[in-house]
């Protein structure tokens, strides 16, 4: 099958959701019923196919999005499992970013929890249509209809049931499905292959026909020819509703929500059923655009073999030692041995080898058609983010965003001759994750790691003890600070030394003022126009953005203040370069030390679930940890405490939580802003 027939039956999905939803496990059932793996693995055992990494079968958690093919009634479908921790948020941006369809994961006793939004908001972000599954029906407190609840509130968005749960926790016995008006009972003994159609119990009738009713009525919305045919009294074919149904997930109006137990094999072959009905194909999305990188104007790629080749590089990763990225085709025809154009950064580049990936089990494949999701090796330059393209038909996709770093640490080798290894080993883990950033400290000399929270860290250190077969020594974790101005200040600063056999001259004035927290810099100029060039112009507003991303009178980063430049003169004659630049680092460090300092440190959002009797000991430990309590809430058994704390503070808290509570508590967070620390005056 090929062109736009093969296209048609590829679905592209993610599996996203908080950690311990259930992601992974729903996704071993998946390979298991699709006949792509033939035993399945279990998360808590170390044995989940798509967590493959020492790393994730140990601490029994997802940290790199994995990828796998698996088919489904003559579909073929492209699945990402993604990590559901916060410290490896960038996993799920830079999947979604290529995916066209997700299914969100909720947990039947946890509902949606703080990651599930973090991740539900990402999807929307990229527009991608979404179904949902209420994992683990089957656990002791089980509330479907709780979830569906916080669903609709907490997304605003319009859930429409298709499979109910037939019981609760430990009576959770199978699903009904309102379509057919079915219940589904799983034989147990086949592992969930094998189930049974029945009719719908007596008790549950009336509310599955009212269900069936609602969710037609939600429906007919999407089309006025079979509105009308509603409204006059004409039954609706099974595949009209489900086109209707298609039709509303496409437009992200309606999201389908489905029951089961992963974990007991029950709710996954209608789940994949939906996901094959209702979730979009490359050619239900709208082509993608980019910009010419030579005319500068924005062009579009359809989902068309017969189109120019198009590609988006959304991971990259060392495989045995070697370069792979994992590529999403939007157009055209990808073979081993093409020369491709890297249009981001201007450059050829040669494809060696593709694959089709299985978690880290690979295929061989000659080509690669618009719709798939592959990994390639012999591309030497590209890294996430980056378009690849036809050398004659030049386009660039927009990136992937990366993420600001908020904690560091100091490593360094054991021993001098291990100083080479270590640098090699941590350039290319910094390939593979735009999160993890290496720099030399110019004070002291010493390397710094940096990453977005300690459990990050923590498996990029055990990486490199078993990858690369380094241990370092590692300083104590040092919290990333920026800096900011307390109140509005105007300079005029003048440049005059002799630099050779001339004198060079230049005269800055400008004003600098403070903005809103989390409002960033602004940068701009009332300089009129006789006096400088365009060229002269640019030079000149990005010597003050580099000195501003570089670092302020605190010696950080200065964020949140707008720079105006109101004037510039030139004694000694005509423009000259290094004299304007000097005059601007020189006029922009005195105002910012002029207008009052400010250090800024990362505050982080914490949310703990803790047991109702424990609740005291936690607030008064987040009080003692300079945290602000925003809200509880009552969930029961167990509270939910929602907090601001400085993430200084929360060094080791993981450890204390588990003291204070004898293990019965859980936290997550994630960073919210840079706020004031202390205002000091220099």
């Amino acid at each position: 099958m090929a062109g736009e027939a093969r296209i048609k039956k590829i679905r592209n999905i993610g599996i996203i959701a908080h950690i311990d939803a259930g992601k992974t496990t729903l996704t071993e059932r998946i390979l298991y019923y699709t006949g792509r793996i033939y035993k399945i693995g279990e998360v808590h055992e170390g044995q989940a196919t798509m967590d493959y990494l020492p790393e994730e079968q140990e601490r029994g958690i997802t940290i790199t999005a994995a990828c796998t093919t698996c088919y489904w009634r003559d579909h073929e479908i492209h699945l990402i499992d993604t990590p559901g921790h916060v410290d490896f948020t960038i996993e799920v941006e830079r999947s979604l970013r290529v995916l066209d369809g997700a299914v969100g994961v909720f947990c039947a006793v946890g509902g949606v929890e703080p990651q599930s939004e973090t991740v539900w908001h990402q999807a929307e972000r990229f527009k991608v249509p979404k179904i949902a599954f209420i994992n683990k029906m089957d656990r002791i407190g089980a509330n479907f209809w709780k979830v569906v609840r916080q669903i609709r509130e907490k997304f605003r968005v319009k859930p429409v049931i298709l499979t109910l749960p037939y019981g609760e926790g430990e009576y959770f016995k199978g699903v009904i499905d309102i379509l057919s008006q079915k219940l589904i009972i799983w034989d147990e003994e086949s592992l969930g292959e094998k189930y049974d159609l029945l009719p719908v119990p007596e008790d549950k009738r009336e509310e599955v026909s009212r269900l069936k009713e609602e969710l037609i009525e939600t429906v007919v919305e999407f089309d006025e020819k079979l509105m009308e045919k509603y409204l006059a009294d004409e039954p609706l074919s099974l595949q009209e509703i489900k086109r209707l149904i298609r039709q509303g997930v496409l437009s992200r109006e309606i999201v389908p929500i489905f029951a089961g137990s992963a974990l007991k094999n029950k709710g996954i072959q209608p789940l994949l059923d939906a996901i094959v009905d209702y979730l979009p194909s490359p050619l239900d999305i709208p082509p993608v655009k980019g910009i010419n990188p030579f005319t500068g104007k924005e062009e579009v790629r359809a989902p068309d073999e017969a189109a120019p080749f198009s590609a988006l590089a959304f991971k990259v990763q060392m495989f045995e030692g070697r370069k792979m990225v994992y590529l999403r085709l939007y157009s055209g025809i990808l073979e081993v041995g093409k020369t491709v154009l890297n249009a981001t950064q201007n450059k050829k580049e040669k494809v060696a080898r593709l694959f089709l990936m299985h978690a880290a089990k690979r295929t061989r494949l000659d080509r690669a058609g618009a719709g798939d999701i592959v990994a390639a090796m012999g591309l030497k330059h590209t890294v996430t983010g980056d378009t690849l393209c036809d050398p004659e038909h030049p386009i660039v996709f927009e990136p992937i965003g990366a993420y600001e770093p908020v904690i560091s640490i100091a490593v360094e080798p054991k021993t001098r001759a291990e100083e080479e290894k270590v640098e090699e080993a941590l350039a290319k883990i910094a390939q593979e994750d735009p999160t993890f950033r290496v720099k030399i400290n110019e004070d002291t000399g010493q390397r710094i790691i940096s990453g977005m929270g300690e459990l990050h860290l923590e498996v990029i250190l055990e990486r490199l003890k078993r990858d690369f077969g380094l241990e370092l020594k590692v300083g104590r974790p040092q919290v990333i600070y920026r800096e900011t101005i307390a109140q509005e200040i105007e300079v005029k600063e003048h440049f005059d030394e002799p630099i050779g056999d001339e004198r060079l001259s230049a005269e800055v004035s400008l004003i600098v003022r403070p903005r809103k927290r989390g409002e960033g810099n602004l940068i701009g100029s009332l300089v009129p126009q006789d006096k400088l060039s365009e060229e002269q112009l640019k030079l000149l507003l990005k010597t003050i953005e580099d000195t501003l991303s570089a670092s302020g009178p605190l010696a950080y980063p200065v964020i949140d203040v707008e720079v105006l430049m109101l004037d510039v003169n030139f004694p000694g004659g005509s423009f000259n370069e290094m004299a304007a630049r000097a005059a601007v680092f020189k006029a922009l460090m005195r105002a910012l030390k002029e207008a009052h300092p400010v250090l800024l440190e990362p505050v982080m959002e914490v949310e703990v679930t803790v047991p109702s009797e424990h609740l005291g000991e936690v607030i008064s430990d987040l009080n003692q940890r300079q945290g602000h309590v925003i809200n509880i809430e009552t969930k029961d058994p167990v509270q939910i405490v929602k907090a601001e704390v400085p993430l200084a503070e929360l060094f080791g808290y993981s450890t204390a939580l588990r003291s204070a509570t004898q293990g019965r508590a859980s936290f997550t967070m994630k960073f919210s802003r840079f706020d004031q620390k202390e205002a000091l005056k220099t």
